[in-house]
């Protein structure tokens, strides 16, 4: 029941279903058994450390004292830096007063929500995607649910996008995508923009716009023949309705070093700048000095990016091709090829089957249940990224992956299936 001392949005608020999962997998790791722990959108600094030249500007610009206050939309030279990397490595142009610097992501993602959306409008969204309902909750916005498809890669489609959008205040979405480490085609991310842009222009003036927050943190991140494509370089019309979401958490495996930043209307920016300045959300003085000096060292940022999307393609290439390799032994098992992020995105349908002990697996959260006791891999179901909760589609992060250990991964999944009747 409810209390009546708190707020109602703290009595509604649900906890993070990822953090709650977590609190299992430590329990069984406390215990004593071994797990390979593969749903945590982290990194393990042993495998993945961050560039040692932004480690060692980190600890010099401490030495200096940059310990105070930062500007509250970011210091002047990480901003431009910013802008030229942007210009450098994505071709969109941002000037400094088009760029608000966080600490990390989430305040900037909140920032927006608050920002743009007023009770009751409506926000739409796919899912499975990252925090979305959660954020959506947090304004008492209208949640417009898309359901994504596996034929679609799980991305959403304008078709899917159009019935829902007259109205709307705010479109979220995310390439690459977390959770499925798949990305938007430029075909569909066009059509989705041509739809923003018509709604925009069919309004009243003084109505709200629609904005599109495109939430881009893994975009550094493709593999193979994957390219990433953003709203503005498809269609410079979107420059006046999308709002980014950047930052260095992902692509520089800088987790816990905590600078983000988003690039949309400078108006837009503003109103996030005053927001985030109360919350006081701002990324430490020293990271944002040392982050400046490192994005402007063009040839050590594209070095440690070659190296790194190496070593994570080379995890999610082996472990979806042990996938594959299971599924053409007859096990109920599927992958999606990995093109972006640190996820794969992978299949095991077992609901409603008997293990040869005689246990049923009466629904999905027994399937994973089972996964995690039987092979000792623990993976995110999309059901707790807004999916259906029998949905038996799941994230696996590689973020903590010993490259040593995957054979041995796939030869205890294997075992587990095996005792499948």
């Amino acid at each position: 029941m409810a209390s009546s001392n708190f707020s109602h949005l703290a009595n509604t608020l649900i906890a993070s279903e990822i953090v709650r999962l977590g609190a299992t997998i430590k329990e069984k790791i406390r215990n004593g058994e071994h797990i390979y722990n593969y749903t945590i959108g982290d990194f393990d600094s042993a495998e993945f450390p961050i560039p040692a030249m932004l480690k060692n500007e980190i600890i010099k610009a401490y030495t200096e004292d940059f310990t105070t206050y930062p500007a509250a939309e970011g210091e002047a030279d990480l901003r431009l830096a910013i802008s030229e990397f942007l210009s450098s490595h994505e071709g969109i142009d941002y000037s400094p007063a088009e760029i608000l610097v966080s600490n990390g992501g989430r305040p900037l993602i909140y920032a927006i929500f608050r920002s743009i959306v007023d009770a009751g409008d409506k926000v739409i969204y796919p899912v499975p995607s990252w925090n979305n309902n959660h954020y959506t909750h947090f304004t008492g916005g209208e949640h417009v649910m898309i359901e994504a498809l596996p034929e679609n890669n799980f991305m959403p489609t304008a078709a899917q996008i159009a019935p829902h959008i007259k109205g709307a205040t705010l479109l979220a979405l995310c390439s690459p995508l977390n959770p499925t480490g798949t990305v938007f085609s430029k075909e569909e991310l066009e059509a989705i923009c041509d739809l923003v842009i018509a709604e925009n222009e069919g309004r009243a003036p003084g109505d709200k716009k629609l904005y599109l927050m495109y939430d881009q943190i893994y975009w550094t991140l493709t593999y193979g023949q994957t390219r990433h494509y953003n709203p503005v370089s498809l269609r410079p019309k979107m420059k006046e309705y999308t709002v980014f979401v950047d930052g260095i958490s992902k692509a520089f495996a800088a987790t816990g070093v905590r600078v983000g930043w988003s690039m949309g209307p400078a108006e837009l920016i503003v109103k996030m700048r005053s927001l985030n300045s109360h919350i006081g959300s701002w990324a430490p003085m020293a990271e944002q000095k040392a982050v400046a000096k490192f994005l402007s060292q063009k040839t050590e940022v594209d070095r440690f990016l070659q190296q790194f999307k190496d070593e994570i393609s080379h995890r999610l290439r082996r472990i979806y091709e042990g996938f594959k390799q299971l599924q053409s032994e007859g096990f109920p098992v599927d992958a999606i090829i990995p093109q972006a992020a640190i996820y794969l995105t992978v299949q095991i349908n077992l609901a409603g089957r008997r293990t040869q002990s005689g246990q049923l697996l009466e629904n999905q959260a027994a399937v994973t249940d089972f996964i995690l006791n039987e092979a000792k891999l623990a993976l995110v179901p999309f059901g707790i990224f807004g999916a259906g909760k029998e949905n038996n589609w799941y994230r696996l992060s590689v973020g903590t992956c010993r490259k040593q250990d995957i054979d041995t991964v796939i030869a205890k999944l294997r075992e587990a299936l095996q005792k499948i009747s």
